[in-house]
């Protein structure tokens, strides 16, 4: 029942009415790692902005093997790019605390450092930042907050996995980039090696509640409540209320 082309074009729309309103004449800047998620976002801001207003860039955490898809996103959308390997700052960062990291620690500073790079090249040019997670990923908390799940403006947050890659084909986005191993850069694995269960089966309970077994159900309820923060603003301390705001 999902009209790829009909929610492409309200996606495209968006951007632009976005852009309009927080920044006329300002730049996207897109992470891209080669996958359906930075890959989409792309395109939908190149349909939306024109491909001289797009920035992509490119940060490998020193050698990585999906650099050329990366590499060849930016080629087939024509748009600027600038490689920021981030390998020093992943180290130095690493060296100068004094102890040792715990691994979820490790695992997501590389991510926090690519949104840092994001932000220095968007400042430097008159840009925003392209937030680039799906509701798949955002439901069950598959993001880094303050790493990809920053951003100032997010054109696929309430996408499905399935709607995305959906979206990036009528686009004319490659078939290898469109169903390209999901892999988050960062632990070894791919997603649903991490997650236990595939995006087809998470996608299928997000948008109608059916779920292959009550095992699979149970764990992405539990990753759900257990991420819900990640979604919500900062809470805060108001001395006028007398109550803590949820």
């Amino acid at each position: 029942m999902f009209d790829a082309m009909k929610v492409k074009n309200e996606c495209v729309d968006w951007i632009r009415g976005f852009f309009e309103t927080n920044g006329a004449g300002c730049n996207a800047v897109v992470g891209i790692s080669g996958g359906k998620d930075s890959s989409t976002v792309a395109a939908l801001c190149v349909e939306a902005l024109g491909r001289e207003r797009v920035i992509g860039v490119l940060m490998p955490n020193g050698v990585q093997p999906d650099y050329d898809a990366a590499l060849s996103l930016v080629t087939l959308l024509r748009i600027r790019y600038f490689t920021v390997n981030i390998e020093a700052a992943v180290n130095g960062l690493k060296e100068a605390i004094p102890f040792a990291l715990s691994e979820q620690s490790r695992i997501n500073l590389p991510a926090r450092i690519r949104m840092a790079a994001l932000y220095a090249v968007s400042q430097s040019h008159n840009g925003r930042v392209a937030n680039t997670c799906n509701l798949s990923e955002d439901w069950v908390g598959y993001a880094t907050r303050y790493g990809d799940g920053a951003g100032d403006f997010s054109p696929c947050s309430r996408l499905t996995v399935q709607e995305v890659k959906a979206i990036g084909r009528v686009l004319g986005l490659p078939e290898q980039l469109v169903e390209k191993t999901p892999i988050d850069g960062l632990s070894g694995k791919t997603d649903e090696e991490s997650l236990g269960f595939t995006y087809e089966e998470l996608d299928r309970y997000i948008r109608i509640g059916k779920v292959s077994d009550e095992r699979t159900k149970a764990r992405i309820d539990r990753l759900h409540e257990q991420n819900l923060f990640k979604l919500q603003p900062m809470p805060y301390f108001d001395p006028d209320l007398k109550t803590i705001p949820l």
